[in-house]
């Protein structure tokens, strides 16, 4: 595994036998979602951290989108973290992260996908030079759908009994929205009382093992998404 994140000039690090190889960033809500699947189902593999502002020549070869997460596996490369997420899922059957009925699974992958509304809203948040609470309001009308769809499952986990792939999918950035109070004031702060189940479902993701393996503090996304509007991207700075 790469430490510290690689960049230009640096050269790729040595497969190791028996693993397959995640590229990642340590900040990328996308890649974290490869991470949570791939300690969820405890599959042997190894991390290559790829610095994003320089990207490494090699690594462009290899991806000339120049994207995280990638998957090298098999001698084959590919990427987009819903695509590996679902390649792992069926290549390693040990514990399933979809339902076995098709119709469920259709429709955990509806949410998943519907989710990406919620993404698209935290970035434009992110993304401005000043952040703006009135920005909040649309996200958590988002979010009202997921709440109402736990109440609708009537389980601790959209997934059932234990997190699963929706769970793993939505998780890196439910992570990162206390990020938004940290950084903004107590003006950006989910209300309890409107998200009262997803709050109880946020509580048992942090108890879990993939997750708690991962996780990142409020106070260090938000060091490194202030470091990133700067300009000078720290991605190292919980890494040493």
């Amino acid at each position: 595994m790469s430490v510290k994140h690689l960049g230009t000039g640096s050269k790729d690090v040595p497969l190791q036998e028996g693993k397959i190889r995640l590229y990642s960033m340590r900040f990328c809500p996308y890649a974290q979602r490869i991470h949570l699947v791939l300690l969820a189902k405890d599959i042997p593999h190894d991390v290559v951290n790829i610095n994003l502002k320089n990207k490494p020549e090699w690594y462009l070869e290899k991806f000339p989108l120049g994207k995280v997460p990638a998957l090298y596996v098999d001698g084959v490369n590919i990427y987009e973290s819903l695509i590996i997420a679902d390649y792992i899922d069926e290549k390693y059957p040990q514990r399933p992260l979809y339902p076995k009925d098709p119709l469920r699974k259709a429709l955990d992958r509806i949410l998943i996908e519907g989710f990406s509304r919620v993404i698209n809203l935290l970035y434009k948040l992110y993304i401005n030079p000043v952040m703006d609470a009135l920005h909040l309001a649309p996200i958590l009308e988002e979010m009202d759908h997921f709440e109402k769809e736990l109440a609708k499952r009537g389980t601790p986990y959209f997934s059932g009994d234990e997190p699963g792939m929706v769970d793993y999918m939505i998780w890196p950035w439910c992570e990162r929205l206390e990020m938004v109070r940290v950084l903004g004031g107590d003006q950006f702060k989910v209300p309890k009382e409107r998200f009262q189940r997803m709050f109880q479902w946020s509580k048992g993701m942090l108890e879990d093992p993939a997750v708690k393996s991962h996780y990142c503090t409020p106070e260090q996304h938000a060091r490194f998404l202030q470091s990133y509007q700067a300009g000078t991207p720290d991605f190292d700075n919980i890494l040493v």
